[in-house]
């Protein structure tokens, strides 16, 4: 029988989706592909660190190996790699190592440079044919770029260095290995004869630039974003990075929606562009206007050069301006081709539906207030390979205006602002945007919901849901108000209950939700591939901005295929992500986790990602809905924005990952939109998410996240009852669900009215629908099915025994570890998970001392906390006194973290270990959350 899971192919897929989204901007003197046997010369002190992923929950993935680009290179044997050049980097990077910094999303965004002399890089030039020079620049989360050398701009060193090997050599080629676009004036400037955008290509991301460097794939990826000549030009710039809010002045003209409509010269590559090694010609075929179904096109593609390679074709709105305003081109659809060999063609058939090219009008100005629309007049379609080079393929004309899908207000903003629109000529000028009429807190109250009175336990089990036996109404009416308050409070970091290492556990987590028959699902970070911080290995895949240059849904589709039996191996039910929060500003330090300036681009792409992974019942919790677009102040700042601009740019890549990808799970934001913190909107995540776009899935919060009762409000992390009222399922996260270790609301919101019953069971429902699709629940069920017990094989020895792991929960004040526990021979390991009730810093006491030892035998134990070694301790032989040893643990901020003693040597003898607090910090760790 062939196996389903091969790691072969996964590693495959993976390489071709990292290859298939490096963008090439220049390619001169036919710099490019490289000559087999070439001799080549590699600077830049990346080519030590290669960045498979950016910083924190999007790329912190234990992996088994990472191809850098340099071990590619070397190793392909296809090359004449100078060894002088790279002995230099090596002396270089002993005496200035890697800067992991300090604490979490701590490291530096690009790592010291090597300076170069005249004299060394005319040496090398005497012995290499081509110069190859790495840009490395990494990112994540807490920390948005600055508009500062060493993030967004080369440091002076960088260009004094590239300068010189420009001048030495007569080819030289940049790799940017980043997560997100960079300035890029300095091409123009110095003058390299090939550039590429390779971003962060996961563990196997150096062989995907192999790839293209060597012209065994042809570059057919596409700029996802548009790079403009400065930071400047950006109009998000002005209004980014505030403490306290954004107005997005912008509005709907973000990325190159800006660009096309008021200011095409300060563009230096444009969205969408992106070279290869050969040419195509882009023909337009039949073209045709449905007034019920919209535009269907063909367009024809033929190779016309003499390599082998895929074209990405792109179609683009103008709609007429109207009363409302509209951007000169709007991304409404794309396609890629096949590897068409010389002279080959293909006919792509595109379909863009009336809904996508409508506008929504928050204003009323059309006469369709809270509607999307058409409005009258002659519509221009688009075809070809970016938004500048584009050529009209057809237009139709509608002679009335049209209200298309008709809404409701919601989420509209309660500070007055003014937004720009332009005017006849493309000129630039400003309204004022329509500020909120309805009170969401209104709306909620007369729609609330109803529930059957509560019955007690009459003996139905979750799996009599499933069969039909018994509703789910009946089936919840079983449960106590303190069961459904707890199903609302997800467990983690690291919680005991699921897989070891994942971010969090929801559903039947106590012993009473259990005995219904609902199980504890599991899931786990991130967008880049699993992380699981008990040290177990998964697979790194490229960063979202690399998939997305890609422009390829059914290569998304088959890599998230991949990652779906990733996800099964390790019985994991949901991975959090895609991030598919859009590049409103190129310095957002979590752009590389996420895709696009353009939310169709975006929606498309993660659709055909939750398609992959639901093809073996698992999903995405597709993140962070909606606004996240800075992560400085990120859990407070307020995003004030326009209705408009909400649905037709920041909501609209979601809403076709709902609509289209059936996602079954999303995450709401830390933050506020329009004074309303995304946890607890109401108008967001129940009119919008599952009144307008039939959503049927779970909400769950990001982890530690406030919620207020009104807009302008103070946000609280208490306030899981406004969570609750909005239809966000799940807070997370908590300690311990059943004992409310967070001290949540919910009790009194429901004692004293602010919260019902029924809000209570609504939610409840959601869960439990969504369990009834996972993995997690079938296990409950002991059903092992033959994919199972494949994947089971496939986990490796290692890996099995980080799940093997002793359960330990702390006392208040002291705890003691059980010391036979633990396993003293030589080489041994022994790993507890430890769940702390509170946020505390702690000592660890030991009482040990040596057995049976020569006077100078040397015994060391490390002791392990998480990923990190927070002491290893060294007995001699002549130490047969017990010896009390005080040691400092990192800080208790997750509700639980792991213990791992391992020993190098036999021959110690533990008496006695202590876990002791020595400081509550639940109240500082969450001012301090507030504080970033």
């Amino acid at each position: 029988m062939a196996k389903t899971w091969d790691i072969e192919k996964f590693k495959k897929t993976a390489r071709a989706a990292a290859a298939e989204g490096i963008v090439l901007l220049k390619n001169d003197k036919d710099a490019l592909p490289l000559k087999k046997g070439a001799g080549l010369a590699v600077f830049g002190r990346s080519q030590m660190n290669y960045y498979k992923s950016g910083t924190g929950s999007g790329g912190m993935v234990n992996v088994d190996y990472v191809v850098g680009i340099y071990e590619a290179l070397n190793d392909s044997k296809k090359y004449k790699i100078n060894s002088d050049v790279r002995k230099a980097y090596e002396q270089f990077v002993k005496e200035n190592p890697f800067d992991t910094g300090v604490g979490w999303a701590a490291e530096p965004w690009f790592q010291k440079e090597m300076p170069l002399n005249d004299d060394f890089v005319k040496e090398a030039a005497k012995q290499s044919d081509v110069a190859i020079f790495i840009i490395g620049r990494t990112a994540g989360e807490d920390q948005d770029n600055k508009n500062e050398q060493g993030s967004y701009l080369l440091t002076d060193v960088e260009k004094d260095a590239l300068s010189k090997v420009c001048k030495a050599f007569d080819k030289t080629i940049v790799l940017l290995n980043v997560g997100n676009i960079m300035d890029m004036k300095w091409v123009s400037e110095i003058g390299p004869e090939a550039v590429l955008y390779v971003w962060q290509g996961g563990q196997e991301g150096g062989n995907a630039v192999l790839d293209v460097l060597s012209g065994d794939v042809n570059p057919s990826g596409k700029l996802a974003d548009t790079i403009a000549l400065d930071i400047s030009d950006y109009p998000s710039t002005a209004n980014f990075g505030s403490d306290k809010r954004n107005f997005q002045t912008e509005d709907i003209y973000v990325g190159y929606r800006y660009f096309e409509t008021f200011d095409k010269e300060s563009v230096l590559y444009p969205f969408g562009f992106g070279l290869s090694y050969t040419t195509f010609d882009i023909a337009l075929g039949e073209f045709s206007y449905d007034s019920k179904d919209g535009v269907t096109l063909e367009v024809l593609v033929t190779n016309t050069g003499d390599k082998s390679g895929k074209e990405a074709v792109q179609i683009y709105l103008e709609a007429p301006q109207g009363m409302m305003g509209k951007p000169a081109r709007a991304l409404c659809g794309f396609a890629k081709t096949d590897v068409l060999k010389p002279g080959q063609m293909q006919c792509l058939e595109i379909s863009v539906p009336k809904y996508w090219m409508s506008s929504y009008d928050d204003s009323g100005v059309t006469g369709n207030k809270s509607s999307y629309v058409m409005e009258k007049g002659v519509y221009k379609v688009f075809a070809g390979s970016d938004v500048r080079s584009a050529q009209e393929a057809g237009e139709f004309e509608l002679k009335k205006t049209e209200a298309i899908c008709e809404c409701e207000e919601a989420c509209a903003p309660v500070k007055e602002f003014e937004r720009i629109k332009p005017e006849s000529g493309f000129a630039k000028t400003t309204e004022k945007v329509p500020v909120r009429s309805i009170d969401p807190n209104k709306k909620r109250k007369d729609r609330l919901p109803k529930a059957l009175p509560y019955t007690g336990d009459k003996g139905y089990k979750l799996k009599d849901v499933e069969s039909g036996k018994v509703s789910m109404e009946k089936f919840l009416a079983q449960l106590s108000d303190d069961d459904l308050m707890a199903m609302m409070r997800g467990e983690g970091m690291c919680s005991p209950k699921v897989t070891a290492g994942i971010a969090g556990a929801f559903g039947g987590l106590t012993g009473n939700l259990a005995e219904f028959g609902i199980p504890a699902g599991g899931c786990s970070d991130g967008p880049s591939g699993i992380r699981m911080d008990c040290g177990t290995h998964a697979f790194s895949l490229p960063n979202g901005t690399c998939l997305a240059c890609t422009f390829n849904e059914e290569l998304n589709e088959e890599l998230f295929r991949w990652e779906a039996l990733d996800l099964r191996k390790n019985r994991i039910d949901a991975l959090l992500g895609p991030g598919m929060n859009i590049h409103r500003n190129p310095l957002n330090g979590r752009n590389f986790e996420y895709f696009s300036e353009d939310p169709i681009l975006t929606g498309k792409l993660v659709a055909a990602q939750l398609r992959g992974l639901h093809k073996y019942d698992v999903t995405g919790v597709i993140k962070h809905f909606a606004g996240n677009t800075q992560e400085f102040k990120r859990h407070s700042v307020d995003n004030v924005v326009s209705e408009r601009a909400l649905r037709e740019i920041y909501l609209k890549g979601f809403e076709i990952a709902v609509r289209e990808g059936e996602a079954r799970a999303i995450m709401s934001t830390y933050g506020p939109v329009n004074g309303v913190w995304t946890s607890g909107n109401y108008d967001l995540l129940t009119t919008i998410l599952r009144g307008e776009w039939d959503f049927k899935g779970i909400v769950m919060t990001d982890w530690w996240a406030m919620a207020n009762d009104e807009a302008g409000a103070p946000g609280d992390y208490k306030n899981v009852a406004a969570q609750v009222r909005a239809q966000n399922d799940l807070n997370m996260v908590n300690g311990n669900a059943e004992e409310n270790s967070g001290g949540d609301n919910l009790p009194e919101a429901l004692k004293d009215g602010r919260l019902t019953r029924a809000e209570l069971v609504r939610n409840a429902a959601n869960i439990c629908e969504f369990l009834l699709k996972t993995p997690a629940y079938r296990h409950m069920l002991g059903e092992e099915s033959a994919l199972d017990k494949e994947l089971a094989k496939a986990v490796s020895e290692d890996d099995a025994k980080l799940q093997e792991l002793i359960k330990l929960t702390l006392n208040d004040d002291e705890t003691e570890i059980d010391t036979s526990l633990i396993d003293t021979s030589k080489n041994a390991t022994t790993s507890f998970v430890i769940t702390s009730k509170r946020k505390i810093t702690m000592d660890m006491e030991l009482v040990l001392r040596a057995v049976n030892q020569p006077d100078v035998a040397q015994l060391p134990m490390s002791i392990f906390q998480d990923k990190a070694l927070i002491k290893t301790v060294t007995l001699t032989g002549m130490d047969r006194e017990w010896q009390t040893i005080r040691i400092n643990m990192i800080p208790a901020i997750m509700s639980n973290f792991y213990l791992k003693f391992y020993f190098a040597q036999g021959g110690l003898e533990i008496k006695s270990i202590k876990i002791i607090k020595t400081e509550d910090i639940e109240d500082k760790f969450k001012r301090g959350l507030s504080e970033l």
